[in-house]
């Protein structure tokens, strides 16, 4: 046992086994769904693309049909498509998830812990950045159908960048990873979940990074180093989403999805616009909320000192 700054560092095996065990078991329905499921959704996607093809002949003119019949077809392949996409989508999100508590269990196994007040304070604000994240890309969002796929304009971003501020790059970059992850699987992006999870979780990782581990934005410091910091942390993380999100989801939807060639370049293409214009709404949104938060939970007492102020040892 060793002892910490602020208590003992305990060492813990717990996670570790609890995480290898959550590992294998997302990996067996990671490979079972994707053998049977998914495989089922590519022929229900092949359909589907045969009614919205009928459907455009239509509407130019070039066919004749039963409109109405052939939108409740929409409709019934559309659900049907989603229900066989899940299994292999949960699996994969648990897969990754399963992956970071390893390496958190790890962690605890070889370095140990120290628990204190502030963590109960951290969870508590993280819980609420996920929420937030969550109703960010789920409420404020605009569909944009590319395919048989689809992306969107949405405000998730500016709440993960915001939590890497507030609470640090793991914790931030986890709420973000969360509440995204969620917002995914409980609509029609079902299948973009496993690497939302990885990404946003970067994107945290990142912004934390430049505002805490390299620029110490919780301690004291002039409002100009401040804000200057802030608007840097976001670009970073933003940047680093506008080459991450194009470049890994068409490999993602290659390789993992199945997706051909052609399609994914795509959709990777229509996601470069996109993924564009949310980060630049991030990076201004974020950095306002937090320039604007900052001292008003300083004054109540639930800032989050992600990093210790100097003292004379430093």
């Amino acid at each position: 046992m060793e002892t910490g700054k602020n208590g003992d560092k305990k060492k813990s095996y717990l996670l570790l086994i609890v995480s290898v065990v959550l590992f294998i078991i997302s990996l067996a329905i990671t490979i079972y769904a994707h053998g049977h499921s998914y495989k089922d959704s590519a022929v229900t996607s092949a359909q589907l693309s045969e009614v919205r093809g009928l459907l455009k002949e239509i509407d130019a003119g070039e066919a004749a049909g039963d409109v109405e019949a052939l939108k409740a077809r929409q409709t019934e392949l559309s659900d049907l498509k989603l229900s066989q996409e899940r299994p292999y989508s949960y699996g994969l999100t648990a897969l990754f998830m399963s992956l970071l508590l390893v390496a958190k269990g790890l962690y605890n196994a070889l370095v140990g812990t120290v628990k204190t007040q502030e963590d109960i304070k951290r969870l508590a604000m993280a819980g609420l950045m996920a929420a937030l994240c969550y109703i960010g890309f789920a409420v404020f969002k605009i569909d944009i159908p590319v395919g048989p796929g689809k992306t969107a304009f949405h405000f998730g971003n500016v709440f993960c960048v915001l939590a890497a501020l507030l609470l640090g790059g793991f914790w931030g970059g986890l709420a973000g990873a969360i509440g995204m992850t969620i917002g995914d699987l409980t609509t029609a992006y079902v299948t973009s979940a496993p690497k939302t999870f990885l990404l946003k979780l970067c994107i945290g990782l990142i912004v934390g990074l430049v505002a805490h581990t390299l620029f110490k934005l919780s301690r004291t410091h002039s409002k100009k180093y401040i804000t200057g910091v802030t608007i840097l942390a976001c670009v970073c993380g933003m940047g680093f989403n506008m080459v991450a999100d194009p470049l890994v989801g068409y490999f993602y939807k290659m390789y993992l999805l199945g997706i051909p060639q052609e399609l994914s370049a795509a959709l990777a293409k229509m996601a470069t616009v996109t993924t564009a214009v949310n980060a630049v709404v991030a990076v201004i949104a974020a950095s306002i909320f937090y320039l604007a938060l900052r001292p008003a939970l300083r004054k109540a007492n639930l800032f989050i000192q992600v990093t210790p102020e100097k003292t004379d040892m430093d």
